[in-house]
């Protein structure tokens, strides 16, 4: 049953070129649809894995890399067709690359750095999905959401500043210990 989660975190990364070919095939009210259950999977492997004890260790790493591989597909595809901000996906993929990047280099420094999750993190991911979804649902539905999707995009760039500057001094803190 521990297989759960992980075969939950694995349907979402295959949902992920599917969102992104209904998105560039214009079917928004699909890519919204499929976006959603995607979400659910999220929280039921999450759910699962803590209500039951079935956490594993490549859940751990699988888990993060379906929510980054899910969002950053999504916005670098709606920010090519000009749905979004370019500077905003730029903002968004640069910050994943860093923290991925930071992890990589302390672990290749044989000083590996436990990053949990920060509280502004989680408020820029749940930031980073409102405005997808906000996306998906006004193209897919004409919903009109024009000033709620300006609102979360303001959201999701401050978090994102400040996710990063909180990880980066987290990393740096971590790598350069005082004396």
């Amino acid at each position: 049953m521990h297989i759960i989660p992980n075969l939950l975190t694995i349907l979402r990364l295959l949902m992920v070129p599917l969102i992104v070919l209904l998105i560039i095939e214009r079917q928004m009210m699909g890519a919204f649809y499929l976006f959603v259950i995607a979400g659910l999977t999220d929280g039921l492997d999450g759910f699962l894995a803590k209500r039951f004890n079935w956490s594993s260790e490549l859940g751990a790493w699988l888990d993060p890399a379906a929510d980054k591989a899910l969002l950053v597909s999504i916005y670098v595809t709606l920010g090519l067709f000009g749905h979004i901000p370019v500077w905003l996906v730029i903002l968004v993929v640069s910050r994943d690359l860093l923290i991925v990047g930071g992890i990589l280099l302390s672990m290749m420094m044989e000083n590996p750095v436990g990053m949990k999750p920060l509280l502004v993190s989680k408020i820029n991911t749940v930031g980073q999905i409102l405005l997808a979804a906000a996306i998906l649902a006004d193209l897919g539905f004409a919903l009109g959401l024009g000033k709620i999707v300006t609102l979360f995009i303001l959201l999701v760039a401050v978090s994102t500043i400040v996710s990063t500057l909180a990880y980066l001094y987290a990393w740096f803190k971590h790598m350069v210990p005082h004396q």
